[in-house]
């Protein structure tokens, strides 16, 4: 078990390499730094509060379960953060490329990765063809933690786990319970 448990570890290392590596390039270095911000507190919170207030109907529905998806998500993110403290890739492994002032918290799970998913999820029940959009997004997300350094590929794989659980059950309850309450049917 140890051994395979090891093997692991170097699969990822591995992995996270081969992401982290390409750090340099201009193109790469605008792209991931820019999109790692969709997944943060910030945009989604903006995002979510901003649909709530501004839609009506299914797009507002399907705001509030992305809300909800969001806050239920990062209860677990934040206790086994604190639980199981995983160091950054960029404090364990040598040679890895990090932004100037990275995050200093624990590794697991990316709290990126489970926002942006738990927020896109609920919407790809609604609209379904954003799928060619929302799902890139997402992955684009996951893959810029790897990219800078802040998070292993299990990180990215728990959070996408994570979030896509939270917007499945937030969306699937609120349809269940408020479909047709006429809170989602009035603009504000």
């Amino acid at each position: 078990m140890i051994k395979f448990i090891a093997n692991m570890y170097d699969f990822e290392c591995r992995l996270f390499r081969s992401v982290n590596r390409h750090f340099d390039r201009k193109f790469m270095n605008c792209f991931f730094r820019n999109i790692t911000h969709t997944g943060g507190a910030t945009f989604t919170i903006s995002l979510c509060l901003l649909l709530l207030f501004i839609t009506s109907g299914q797009l507002r529905l399907a705001a509030a379960a992305s809300a909800a998806a969001l806050l239920l998500s990062h209860l677990p993110v934040a206790y086994v953060k604190k639980r199981y403290p995983r160091k950054r890739p960029y404090l364990a492994l040598l040679e890895t490329k990090v932004p100037a002032n990275p995050l200093e918290d624990h590794s697991f799970p990316s709290g990126h990765t489970t926002a942006i998913f738990s927020v896109i999820i609920p919407f790809l029940f609604l609209f379904p063809q954003a799928a060619v959009i929302l799902l890139p997004l997402g992955f684009s997300v996951g893959i810029s933690r790897m990219y800078l350094g802040l998070h292993y590929p299990s990180d990215v794989l728990a959070g996408c786990l994570l979030g896509t659980t939270a917007g499945i059950t937030c969306y699937l309850f609120i349809q269940k319970y408020f479909g047709g309450a006429s809170f989602f049917q009035l603009p504000l």
